[in-house]
């Protein structure tokens, strides 16, 4: 019997959260998805979060997604920034957890390197390699459903290996894990 898995793959973001979803099957990847949730119109950011969260259990409830990878915020030079990409991330987490879906984080430089070979490639790269890859006609206008696809990807590289990045299988294992940022 042939051994079947679902990667959701998320690049989370307030103005564009970029998705992709692939389909191993006997460890060979098969593209499925990719696509945006474009939340530039909203200017609330509270709203942004619920659009974000209510369009991941969508996807899983919709895709049933074995696992899910999820890139990390990386700090740039405006403190604000990273705080809204942080608190899209966890939405998208919180959607897969209350799912029971596990999570796996993978920095920036660690997709565009499983992905091209150099964790400084450009997304115009990471687009091109993705897209040879998995036979995909044509690119979207925006990368960052790419950059989604790009995280389930790198998670498929990366499974096996024992230092993957932090991975989640629910609340008490991500609390585990994190102990130092629970209050008591």
């Amino acid at each position: 019997m042939a051994e079947e898995k679902i990667i959701l793959g998320i690049d989370p973001g307030t103005t564009i959260m970029g998705f992709g979803l692939i389909k191993v099957v006997n460890k060979k990847m098969q593209f499925l998805q990719l696509n945006e949730l474009d939340l530039k119109k909203y200017d609330d950011h509270y709203l942004k979060l619920k659009l974000i969260f209510e369009r991941t259990i969508e996807l899983i409830d919709t895709h049933h997604p074995d696992e899910i990878a999820i890139e990390a915020p990386f700090f740039g030079k405006n403190v604000q920034s990273m705080l809204k990409l942080g608190r899209a991330q966890g939405v998208a987490m919180a959607a897969g957890l209350s799912r029971e879906v596990p999570i796996t984080e993978y920095a920036p430089k660690k997709i565009k390197m499983a992905i091209t070979g150099n964790g400084n490639a450009s997304k115009e790269q990471v687009a091109k390699m993705l897209q040879g890859m998995l036979g995909i006609k044509t690119l979207p206008k925006n990368l960052d459903a790419m950059d989604g696809l790009g995280a389930a990807v790198c998670h498929f590289y990366n499974q096996g290996r024992v230092e993957i990045g932090k991975s989640y299988s629910g609340w008490a294992s991500f609390v585990k894990q994190n102990e130092k940022r629970v209050k008591k």
